[in-house]
């Protein structure tokens, strides 16, 4: 079963595409945000091509697990994603994907390799197989 994943942010959102049999997952792209909202053509063109089961979304948390100001608004990408596609569609748990990109980009490449679009990507994959794990 093929699964896509989306880091949100509202300026840059990752994506990454997995497979479940294998419980892994590899960057794709870096889609850029404009006034927070994603080009829907990009993404329409994306579900098209790999034909996803379910689609997997960050939910940016605390780290005690309350909501941050950004939780809202991907709780609506999810949303708006499940309902414009009709693709299934869950929320996971998104607690230091970041700083985990970091710390592997940089161990593979040093501060050089640190460069946004890597980190929102690597995230994307970080979630995903973060969720696959769940079926261990």
């Amino acid at each position: 079963m093929i699964i896509l994943a989306f880091d949100f942010g509202t300026k840059k959102m990752g994506v990454a595409v997995g497979e479940q049999i294998i419980k892994k997952a590899r960057a794709l792209s870096v889609l850029s945000m404009k006034n927070g909202q994603p080009d829907w053509i990009i993404i329409k063109k994306l579900l098209k091509y790999w034909d996803p089961k379910i689609i997997i979304v960050g939910l940016p948390l605390n780290i005690n697990g309350t909501k941050q100001n950004i939780t809202q608004q991907s709780e609506i990408f999810a949303c708006k994603i499940q309902h414009k596609f009709n693709i299934p569609v869950e929320m996971h748990d998104e607690r230091f994907t970041t700083v985990e990109a970091r710390s592997i980009i940089f161990k593979k490449g040093g501060f050089k390799a640190l460069k946004k679009k890597r980190i929102d990507s690597t995230a994307a994959v970080i979630i995903l197989e973060s969720w696959l794990e769940k079926f261990s």
